[in-house]
């Protein structure tokens, strides 16, 4: 009882942290907010957990063909006795907010403990780019990365696609683009708490439409900027669950966070991959918030779902 109320607090105080809800913010508000990756209050090193010291971060730009995009770059200070796996991460943020500089915790640790090298993509994000244009993003990185894996001294061969939220997504969406468009082969996908249904048909919407982090009122809004006007929320580039056929998929670990509002479309995508007769993992952490990933600090066993992470992803990428 008291971690679960620990969690609420300082869900509350992350809350009314000063960063206003994306329905109530206009598109100079958006582009502001995607400077301003951490709110400066933040005691980082508790809540947020550490940024692992013997790995390098720096930042590249890849010259995909439809927009150079910035990627940051984790790779480990140790040597090494050959190329190193690829992580390639896409961080959350509704497919609208979110900052790679964010996610420095989560994706040093998986480089300096996987013993890999960490891209992550800073895709174009809505409203100005409207879906697919992340997906296409997300998945033309991945393509390019794979291909010139000797630009990062790493074996392509090895590759994994990893997100959170719109992130988790957008990895889940690239594993089916490229089984679809003949590569590149993924060894394995790390969905956390994915969205993956694009109609809102989850029931735990409804449930915790008020949950901590994330309300139903956000996840609206940021479908809104997705989608715009016309956009079409069945299409597997926003509902991968939606997909016709899941099967031949990469191996997955999928995520998901009991008092999230999107609990269920990470549980429903496992199901589903699942019975199409792919390998799943699928843990739901309780007590927790969406967005935990990001905020070990602030619940129950907090170091327990990026643990699973790197267990998992050694366990595919360096068999």
């Amino acid at each position: 009882m008291r971690s679960a109320l620990r969690t609420l607090a300082i869900c509350w105080l992350i809350d009314r942290s000063g960063r206003e809800k994306v329905e109530r913010l206009s598109l100079e508000q958006i582009k502001r907010q995607r400077t301003e990756p951490i709110p400066h209050w933040w005691p980082a090193s508790w809540l947020t957990g550490a940024v692992a010291r013997d790995v390098n971060i720096s930042t590249r730009e890849l010259p995909l063909a439809d927009a150079p995009l910035t990627a940051r770059v984790y790779t480990p200070q140790r040597a090494s006795d050959g190329p190193r796996p690829l992580v390639v991460f896409f961080h959350g943020g509704g497919w609208v907010l979110g900052h790679v500089k964010s996610y420095d915790a989560v994706c040093s640790q998986i480089a300096a403990q996987v013993d890999a090298v960490v891209v992550s993509v800073d895709y174009r994000k809505a409203p100005e780019h409207r879906m697919p244009t992340a997906a296409e993003d997300a998945y033309a990185a991945t393509v390019w990365l794979s291909a010139n894996a000797h630009v990062l001294g790493v074996d392509g061969s090895r590759l994994a696609v990893a997100g959170d939220s719109a992130g988790g997504n957008l990895a889940a969406v690239v594993c089916l683009l490229a089984r679809d468009r003949g590569g590149p082969p993924i060894a394995h996908q790390v969905l956390i708490y994915p969205s993956t249904d694009g109609t809102l048909s989850s029931p735990s919407l409804g449930e915790h439409a008020n949950g901590p982090i994330l309300t139903l009122a956000s996840i609206r809004a940021y479908r809104w900027h997705y989608l715009g006007p016309s956009g079409d929320e069945r299409d597997v580039r926003v509902s991968p669950l939606l997909a016709d056929d899941l099967s031949g998929l990469p191996p997955a670990l999928v995520q998901s966070a009991q008092l999230d509002p999107i609990r269920d479309d990470a549980a429903r995508y496992a199901e589903a991959m699942g019975r199409a007769g792919n390998e799943v993992r699928y843990t739901e952490y309780a007590g927790a918030p969406h967005g935990f990933i990001s905020i070990p600090g602030a619940i129950r066993r907090g170091k327990a779902p990026l643990a699973e992470i790197i267990r998992e992803l050694r366990s595919h990428l360096l068999a």
